[in-house]
């Protein structure tokens, strides 16, 4: 596994440090990612290309879109067609598809002709092109449109889940989320409801993905938590509610943010004007105006005194202070700085 890189800034450019606050990439782009499965994104030329973590440009081809990678190829776009390069940056599939999703479980959904079909890693059609739509593969099942509805095929390209429904997500474990008119359900492997579709999707907020086992729903405007049973672990009843982190997830209540556990107790009353997820046993709350850290208990780690601040991640997290970024560990020591 390589060590994780985090993004800095200076004179208004983005570079790398490792988690030691050790330079690692130069700060020369004006536009960067975080790293993902060992590359990140920058702007180079006014277009996006990937860098590896030693800080090498993938140039042998520039694109007008490059992707993220996935089993070891990129999704790229060259005008108006696709195609997928590999770690080194070479033409592992040439760029000949109307669409192109993420490599799955050795497959990817591409559009030829009006269709959708799955290609494997050499190019060459597994499943051939006869659907109006498809997603990516996900625990063995990928989503799939015929005649205007959705359901679900297997790695053979066989139906599974006859389509039925207005709209699919992936399978996350046993269950998958699916929309009839503008509310969303709960479906099994084999396909039964385990919810009737009545949850509502809000733009702007993460809809159908489970963290810690749970995923938020949204009924009435107000939200709450479903398991992977299809129970209603914590009733919607909260204006607002963020992911479960560390067993914790931040809800808000008459307008002051706290946290409450799987049961839906609150296990820290809200009374704080903002708050961020948990992760490294901390996470980041506005009080006053200013940003610090609490522990699980509730209690100060770090103390409020920054205009912004990120979620741990790999040990750091990212503050601002006076408009300038820093980084601190879980002690609240100061790891870099911006200049």
């Amino acid at each position: 596994m390589s060590t994780p890189l985090f993004k800095i800034r200076e004179n208004g450019k983005y570079g790398f440090m490792d988690a030691q606050g050790s330079l690692a990439i130069e700060p020369q782009y004006l536009e960067a990612e975080d790293f993902y499965n060992g590359f990140s994104r920058v702007r180079f030329n006014d277009k996006l290309i990937h860098m590896d973590t030693l800080g090498r440009l993938l140039l042998k081809h520039l694109f007008n879109f490059v992707g993220f990678f996935e089993e070891g190829l990129a999704r790229v776009q060259l005008v108006s067609r696709w195609g997928y390069i590999g770690p080194r940056g070479n033409l592992s599939i040439e760029v000949q598809f109307e669409e192109a999703g993420d490599f799955s479980s050795g497959l990817a959904p591409v559009r030829q002709r009006g269709y959708y079909g799955f290609i494997g890693s050499d190019g060459n059609w597994v499943i051939r092109p006869e659907f109006e739509g498809a997603r990516e593969f996900s625990c063995g099942l990928a989503p799939a449109c015929l005649a205007g509805k959705w359901g679900y095929i297997d790695e053979e390209g066989g139906l599974a889940i006859v389509p039925q429904f207005d709209a699919c997500l992936a399978f996350q474990g046993e269950v998958a989320f699916v929309r009839n008119g503008q509310m969303w359900g709960l479906i099994n492997r084999p396909g039964e409801l385990l919810v009737e579709p009545q949850f509502e999707l809000l733009e702007g907020y993460a809809y159908g993905e489970f963290f810690d086992g749970l995923a938020i729903v949204a009924q009435d405007g107000l939200f709450g938590f479903i398991n992977q049973v299809g129970e209603l672990q914590v009733e919607p009843a909260f204006a607002f509610v963020g992911d479960f982190g560390d067993g914790l997830a931040p809800v808000q209540l008459h307008n002051r943010f706290g946290y409450i556990d799987k049961a839906g107790e609150l296990s820290i009353p809200p009374r704080f004007e903002d708050a961020g997820l948990y992760a490294d046993g901390l996470a980041p709350v506005k009080t006053n105006s200013h940003w610090g850290f609490i522990d699980r208990e509730g209690e100060w780690r770090i103390p409020p005194k920054y205009e912004s601040a990120l979620p741990f991640k790999d040990g750091l997290a990212l503050v601002i202070k006076a408009g300038k970024w820093a980084y601190v560990n879980l002690d609240g020591d100061i790891v870099w700085r911006e200049v």
